[in-house]
């Protein structure tokens, strides 16, 4: 155990000097043998707490102690708190006002930074007042800048997780050092998702891109593996603002929630994983070469740490062991390729070109059904795909699309255009009708047409 120490310096104080009167009130001593004591006392050096220097004592200090330690023990003998403690006496009125008005108004401020200006503007001397006094004065008024900061916001901040594993996703993508590769500089970004209630990464991968489609890739690998969570928990950045994943989550019975913009705060876990990574990863990644090198030194420190290592939010326990023991508490939902390839089938409107041609996601197609060419069609194609392998949606019928091959058109003839309930057969020849309208005029200015069949 330890052993018993003074709450304070004040009690540290009272205590020392309860050892120095402390025998004298424990003698029976007339006036005259308590001065010779005193005297003899005041002879001597002692040591202060919390101090390496030894000093004297009075005899009237000496004889107050002794008749306040007669009179009220231990407690009257501690240091007594000046009355103008902590109010700042160098600031005159109109500085003091000043600085405060200041902190209130710009509560992330450092003490510093607001001397360093107003010295700068002349409206205070160098040195005029010390940083200790500026601080005091803020701390006496509860301007304090750390309750500011962490205090502030219209909302209190609560420490909150998900109901068990598996319930709840975190998503996010963290900025890597970069890569040399071909002779230029080549961006690194972290894609991850966590399970909130265990801290458990269902996904890692290191990409050169932060893409809606990379996102989507990686959410489906977790989603194939561990089953949907119940609900996916986002940052407003533009890779998880898409129509895809948000119609994708709807589809497969996943809510979609962002958080606020500007508030990093509420993501916390996400942002400690990063934090973890950073310190323990990726400042000792030195300089490779390729994704691959990245991607194996990353898993290998969640599967070989991270996931062993006891964690403060799960009171000790790890994030593997926390989430091996829900998962067979919590009936998974294992989706197989046909729902996820429905969830994120994407129908874009197109309009057919007259060489039976029209684009998808960068790339050519081309139509062997002729009669489409000038039509606005529905084309469906899944983002899982690449490259994307898209049909076309027409009265409940479906039309294959290939990539376009100009060197093999260049030696294809050209077949009649057919119309879709077209059996191969070829269609009779249509009647001529009878409409010329030059014709028409000139019979009109000849009078080869009169007034009765004009008018008719």
């Amino acid at each position: 155990m330890d052993p018993l120490k003074p709450k304070d310096h004040a009690e540290a104080v009272a205590l020392f000097r309860s050892e120095i009167v402390g025998r004298l009130t424990r003698l029976d001593l007339d006036h005259g043998e308590l001065r010779r004591e005193l005297r003899l006392l005041s002879q001597k050096r002692f040591r202060m707490p919390q101090s390496k220097l030894a000093r004297s004592f009075s005899v009237p200090t000496l004889e107050r102690w002794y008749y306040a330690y007669r009179k009220g023990g231990l407690e009257a003998l501690r240091k007594g708190k000046r009355s103008d403690r902590g109010r700042a006496r160098d600031l005159a009125g109109e500085k003091r006002q000043l600085l405060l008005d200041i902190r209130c108004e710009h509560r992330s401020a450092s003490v510093p930074l607001i001397l360093r200006t107003l010295v700068a503007e002349g409206r205070l001397r160098k040195e005029e007042v010390s940083p200790a006094t500026v601080r005091r004065l803020y701390v006496e008024h509860g301007l304090d800048r750390i309750p500011l900061r962490d205090g502030d916001g219209p909302k209190t901040r609560l420490r909150w997780q998900a109901e068990q594993p598996g319930a709840l996703f975190h998503a996010d993508v963290c900025h890597g050092p970069s890569l040399g590769v071909a002779g230029q500089r080549m961006p690194v970004r972290i894609h991850a998702i966590l399970d909130d209630a265990s801290r458990y990464v269902v996904a890692l991968e290191a990409l050169h891109r932060e893409r809606e489609l990379d996102m989507l890739h990686l959410m489906v690998r977790a989603l194939r593996r561990h089953g949907p969570p119940d609900l996916l928990y986002l940052d407003n950045g533009s890779t998880y603002r898409g129509d895809v994943l948000r119609l994708g989550c709807e589809r497969l019975g996943i809510t979609l929630l962002h958080a606020a913009p500007y508030d990093p705060e509420a993501r916390g876990k996400m942002e400690r994983f990063w934090r973890t990574l950073r310190e323990q990863c990726l400042a000792f990644l030195g300089e490779l070469s390729s994704l691959h090198e990245v991607n194996v030194r990353l898993l290998s420190w969640l599967d070989m740490h991270y996931h062993r290592a006891p964690h403060a939010g799960l009171f000790g326990r790890t994030p593997s062991v926390v989430w091996s023991e829900a998962e067979g508490q919590r009936p998974t939902d294992h989706l197989d390729d046909e729902r996820i390839r429905y969830a994120l089938t994407v129908r874009e409107r197109r309009r057919v070109r007259r060489d039976n041609t029209l684009d998808v996601a960068g790339h050519t197609f081309e139509l062997d059904q002729g009669f489409l060419a000038g039509r606005v069609v529905t084309v469906a194609f899944c983002m899982l795909d690449d490259p994307p392998a898209p049909v076309v949606e027409l009265d409940e019928k479906r039309f294959e699309l290939h990539l376009v091959d100009p060197l093999k058109n260049a030696r294809t003839p050209r077949p009649p255009r057919r119309s879709p309930t077209d059996n191969g057969n070829p269609a009779p020849a249509a009647a001529a009708l009878a409409f010329n309208p030059p014709e028409t005029l000139l019979r009109l200015a000849t009078g080869r047409i009169g007034k009765k069949e004009q008018k008719s």
